[in-house]
């Protein structure tokens, strides 16, 4: 069977799937499918070798990847040609890897972890052989906004520092045990991987804005915590968070306005996008779709199903994944 064929089956399988290649062309065409189109390039075509161990778990992949020396580049033509937006999570298992995105470059140790962005183009780079975890997951499934998260692509985040010292051993332990993650477990576990990452993520963007020191950057950043653990009370409302921050109303809006989205759509999206996670949760199939929006802040049924199919293309109860089904 060959590295393209065996590819296919990752995209269904219920257990983990093993695509090896042996020469350049196998590889290029192996590593588009498995993750967004790129272009490779190699210092040495004709001495290459390359593994890639994958599961896929409802709308995660998670990909080891063991390789010779070279280079993957993910160029503008390329991106035209995907439609969903992801980010990819990189933990670096053995040999030295360099990110560079976003006019920034990444130095990645083993231990080390990078996000970067598929929808804006990125180099990777190994100049000698390589493994490599790979998590690739959507916009929408991180607590945070998009826009935020871009502020940290290709930046180092090590393994013994801050949350990484918690977290790189954790993904390590996803890379060594992708045969265990199976069925609704498996997926709950990859899904807490992710909320691991967002928590990460915040740390650093609230690191970096305590290291500018800008009193507007920290008064949105107070504020959008706030927001995160009290998005099940119905009653949060611009007036309940300006009042819980001791400012007006007006001088709320304005902070906001400044970063972009309003603050009630703040609200709305945060709490569709935990909804959208919890009605995709296997482990929750027993919960009624109310039950899951009345407990992140909806309590009308009626409303809470047509902002959900207008932000997501179909209703609630259609956006269910049953349990069991795999995959598309």
């Amino acid at each position: 069977m060959t590295a393209a064929l065996e590819t296919a089956d990752i995209q269904t399988a219920e257990t983990v799937q093993t695509a090896v290649a042996h020469s350049f062309s196998e590889w290029n065409d192996l590593i588009s499918k498995s993750f967004v189109p790129l272009h490779v390039r190699f210092s040495d075509p004709d001495h290459f070798h390359g593994r890639l161990r994958s599961r896929l778990l409802d709308e995660l992949s998670i990909i080891e990847v063991t390789a010779s020396g070279h280079s993957v580049h993910r160029t503008p033509s390329l991106i035209t040609r995907s439609d969903r937006l992801y980010f990819k999570l990189n933990l670096q298992l053995a040999g030295t890897g360099i990110l560079v995105q976003d006019n920034r470059e990444a130095v990645l140790h083993p231990g080390d972890l990078a996000v970067y962005d598929t929808h804006r183009p990125y180099t990777l780079a190994y100049e000698s052989d390589f493994r490599t975890l790979v998590l690739m997951f959507p916009h929408d499934a991180l607590d945070l906004p998009a826009g935020s998260v871009n502020r940290l692509t290709a930046t180092r985040m090590a393994a013994n520092k801050g949350l990484g010292r918690m977290i790189s051993p954790f993904m390590t332990q996803l890379a060594e045990n992708l045969d265990i993650l199976s069925g609704p477990s498996g997926q709950r576990l990859a899904h807490n991987a992710v909320d691991l990452l967002s928590t990460m993520f915040a740390a650093e963007l609230d690191q970096a804005v305590e290291g500018h020191g800008r009193p507007h950057d920290e008064l949105l950043a107070r504020i959008r915590r706030f927001i995160e653990a009290n998005l099940a009370d119905p009653e949060l409302s611009p007036a309940s968070i300006a009042a819980a921050h001791f400012i007006s109303t007006r001088h709320l809006h304005n902070v906001f306005q400044e970063a972009g989205p309003t603050v009630a759509l703040w609200i709305r999206t945060r709490r569709l996008e935990n909804c959208r996670r919890e009605l995709r949760d296997p482990m929750l199939a027993h919960r009624p779709v109310s039950g899951i929006a009345a407990g992140w802040g909806f309590v009308d049924a009626a409303h809470f199903s047509r902002i959900f199919r207008s932000a997501f293309g179909e209703p609630p109860s259609a956006y269910r994944r049953p349990a069991g089904r795999a995959a598309a």
